[in-house]
């Protein structure tokens, strides 16, 4: 995945004046240097995660922000989401911005409190195709486009059926359109903003199939149990606490409530 070198810089050395201040007063006040930024790592994930928005996405927007009010930074990496999850694995970065919570990833995982984000995951198909969503058990003829190492929903694994991974929406939105799959499950939100800002052709050609098969509310996580992805941990839950209680999260969330 090629990431325009301006929008990568922009997003790993943005400090805003907001955050100045505050590092001014937690060093003022602790008599010590403010924290050294932490290094998060996120994949495209418009309009939550992606280095072609403005502050990242949404949930890059939210993160940033909250752990700025208690004083840190971060330096952010975007990466394909499997190469994400094994730098997270491998203790190479300190967090990952923007995932689902799940058993396997608790393994090396820490997870923050919900970012306010909830994400609706379903099928989209190709326009007037006739395919009855409702019972999973009844779609094991049909090729699925996921997308590699996200985690599915329970329903999905339990149901047994036959993925095609790719390695992103994005791709699995192009391989619906052209027949290679008979439907991508994805987030509504995403597979809704990617048709009508990166794949125009799809706005008439696909749509979306109701019931989704599950709501997931997003977050973000720290790496392992170590002092630093504690303390950023803490740090990120009491920001998130902060702007929720001021009302600062709900205007957050407003520009982006056509996709949630």
């Amino acid at each position: 995945m090629v990431i325009r070198r301006a929008a990568l810089l922009a997003l790993a050395s943005s400090v805003t004046p907001a955050m100045q201040s505050r590092a001014a007063e937690l060093t003022t006040r602790s008599g010590s240097a403010p924290p050294s930024p932490l290094r998060m790592v996120m994949t495209e994930f418009p309009p939550y995660t992606s280095s072609s928005l403005a502050d990242g996405g949404l949930a890059t927007w939210i993160t940033r922000t909250a752990l700025a009010r208690e004083g840190w930074e971060i330096n952010l990496a975007v990466l394909p989401w499997a190469r994400a999850l094994n730098e997270a694995r491998q203790g190479k970065c300190d967090g990952v911005i923007g995932l689902w919570r799940s058993p396997e990833r608790e393994e090396f995982l820490s997870f923050t409190q919900p970012l306010g984000v909830t994400n609706r995951i379903g099928f989209m198909a190709r326009a007037g195709t006739a395919i009855d969503v409702s019972e999973l058990g009844r779609m094991r003829g049909l090729t699925i486009g996921v997308v590699r190492d996200y985690s599915n929903p329970p329903a999905i694994q339990k149901a047994r059926l036959k993925l095609d991974p790719a390695m992103d929406d994005l791709h699995n939105l192009r391989k619906l359109l052209a027949g290679r799959i008979d439907l991508a499950l994805i987030d509504k939100g995403v597979a809704f903003y990617l048709l009508q800002t990166q794949l125009l052709s799809g706005v008439s050609a696909l749509a979306w199939l109701e019931p989704a098969v599950s709501e997931s509310p997003l977050h973000s996580a720290f790496v392992g149990r170590s002092p630093q992805a504690q303390a950023g941990l803490a740090a990120l839950n009491a920001g998130l606490t902060r702007i929720r209680n001021s009302g600062e999260l709900a205007q957050m969330l407003q520009p982006f409530a056509r996709w949630l």
